[in-house]
Formats: structure tokens, sequence, C-alpha cells
């Protein structure tokens, strides 16, 4: 006696639960997301096979664009605050009580020392690196990245650590960079990391021979 056939039924799977749950997901990442917002100081970086992280506590950061403009930033505002005092003291700032205010919550310097009053005056939110002259580093008479530096270094002290990065543009002429070094030399300042586009090694070169044979463990070494 044959057994009897059991009629097949196709398998049925409501997706109405699991597209409610992706909406949601896509409108929490949209609603909570933070772009990236156009940086005031634009650089192009060289690149680089260096993997190395940068620091991203007590960093002064030293920005040079491609028309050799030169401008400083800090993250903290303790240290702001003590650099504006030694601006004050040592180079005749002038900067009142309400200006170091302003200087503290500033994110980026970029004047002649003379003009910093002026320049905290300007919206935040119109504040560019093309609507500053930069730090004079023509020449070594005209060298204020020289005083800059020695007022952060004061202002650091010894309880403070100073990571020192420099991000300078790809197509910036070597002089400039020359009279920033060389600012930084004048204030003992002999080590420092630059900011670069992290790029694949090459296939074929020594450097991704040793990567390959484990003589190095990143392409940074």
């Amino acid at each position: 006696m044959s057994r009897p056939k059991i009629a097949r039924k196709s398998t049925s799977v409501d997706m109405t639960a699991m597209c409610d749950v992706a909406f949601l997901l896509l409108s929490f990442f949209i609603l909570t997301t933070k772009f990236k917002g156009e940086e005031a100081v634009k650089v192009a970086t060289p690149s680089s096979v260096s993997s190395k992280i940068a620091p991203e506590k007590d960093v002064t950061l030293v920005s040079v664009t491609k028309d050799g403009k030169v401008f400083v930033s800090l993250d903290n505002e303790a240290v702001k605050e003590e650099l504006a005092n030694q601006l004050n003291s040592t180079a005749g700032a002038g900067l009142s009580p309400s200006d170091i205010a302003l200087f503290k919550k500033a994110s980026f310097y970029g004047t002649p020392i003379s003009q910093i009053k002026s320049a905290l005056q300007i919206p935040s939110d119109k504040l560019t690196g093309a609507s500053l002259p930069g730090i004079p580093v023509q020449d070594t008479a005209h060298n204020e990245l020289t005083t800059w530096m020695n007022a952060i270094v004061r202002a650091h002290g010894t309880s403070t650590k100073m990571n020192l990065i420099v991000k300078g543009d790809n197509v910036v002429k070597y002089p400039i960079f020359k009279n920033v070094v060389t600012a930084f030399k004048k204030n003992d300042q002999f080590k420092f990391q630059m900011i670069t586009n992290p790029e694949s090694v090459p296939n074929g070169t020594d450097l991704w021979r040793k990567y390959m044979k484990g003589e190095v463990t990143t392409a940074a070494e």
C-alpha cells in the first residue's frame, strides 16, 4: 500500500518586524552621527607609509598652509591661559583678562603677536586660515614662531608634557618649513611628529620585503 503524499506548502516569513528594526537603526545612526566640519585651516598633507598614530592629548599643532601661512593650536585650556600670560610678560602682547578668556576658547592662532587682540574679536564662525595673516616666519630676522614656541614651552613647564606635531601642506616651499624647524631648535625642541596621509607599503620595496619576512611589525618601523 503506497504512502499518502503530503502536499508541500511554501514557507512564509514575515519580514515586517525586521524592516521596522532596520529603519529604526538607520534613523538612530542618522540622527546621532556627527559629521566632520570643514577645517578652518586647510592643509593637504603628503602621503607616507607610516601607520603610527599621533597623540591626542597635550598637543601643540603647528600647521603650515600651501601659501606659507603658519598657525598654532593647543588642546589644553590651562596651557592656553598660561600661554597668554607668557605672551604678555615676554612679548608685550597686552592681553586683558577678557582677552585671555577669549584666547582660551580660540581653536587656533595665526597672527603676529601685535595683532592677537584684534584677531580675538573675529567671530568663531568667521575665523578661518584665510582671514588671518599667519605667524610671521619669513626669515631669521622675522620669525615670530620662535617667540611663540618659547612662550608655549614655558606655558607647559615641567608638569605638562608637550606633544609637538607639524601638519605641513604637500606643496609648501622648503624655506618656510626650514624656518619652522629653526624656531623649534631655538627652543630646544628637537623631536616632533608629522601628520601624513597613510598609504600601503609599495610591493617590491625593501620595506615591503622586510615586512613580509616579519623583520618589522608595522609599516611605520
